[in-house]
């Protein structure tokens, strides 16, 4: 099994689990590698340790063949933080999902019945083209956009 550290062209990292390098390089070729933030295929594999330095010396980094350098907090508080902002963000869409009915398609339509009382109010979520989003804007009705990872779309398991 072979654990990479991969990071998306918006600068969020995450690890990929794959059989072996063929697998992973395959996956890579046919765009099956997605961000689980962004859903970017736009993927890069970032260097990583081959192995546990126990010693305290630090190893010297080596070029991964194909790898995009890409600069990205790795350790220490900063790299903590952004932990932690990502999984708040994770927490609070996967609240927003259990708790919003799936309209999809019929989003404008609903927030508008809502608004004009023609439906009871309720929280849903769906999809809206970007006009018509600002139309809802226009009519007083407040929208947030929000992009939901394919992973939280899905009943977690």
């Amino acid at each position: 099994m072979k654990v990479l550290d991969l990071c998306c062209a918006n600068q969020h990292r995450f690890e990929g689990w794959f059989k072996s390098e063929d697998d992973f390089e395959s996956q890579m070729a046919r765009d099956l590698i997605g961000c689980p933030l962004c859903n970017s295929t736009a993927v890069t594999r970032m260097l990583s340790a081959p192995r546990l330095n126990l010693s305290g010396a630090s190893a010297p980094e080596t070029a991964v063949p194909g790898a995009a350098r890409v600069p990205a907090v790795t350790s220490g508080p900063a790299a903590q933080a952004m932990g932690r902002a990502q999984a708040a963000w994770f927490a609070a869409v996967r609240q927003i999902v259990e708790k919003s009915e799936n309209v999809g398609e019929r989003f404008a339509d609903e927030a508008r019945k809502m608004h004009y009382d023609e439906a009871p109010v309720r929280n849903i979520r769906g999809v809206a083209s970007r006009d018509e989003m600002h139309e809802l804007l226009d009519e007083g009705i407040e929208v947030l956009p929000l992009p939901i990872p394919e992973a939280l779309k899905d009943p977690l398991q």
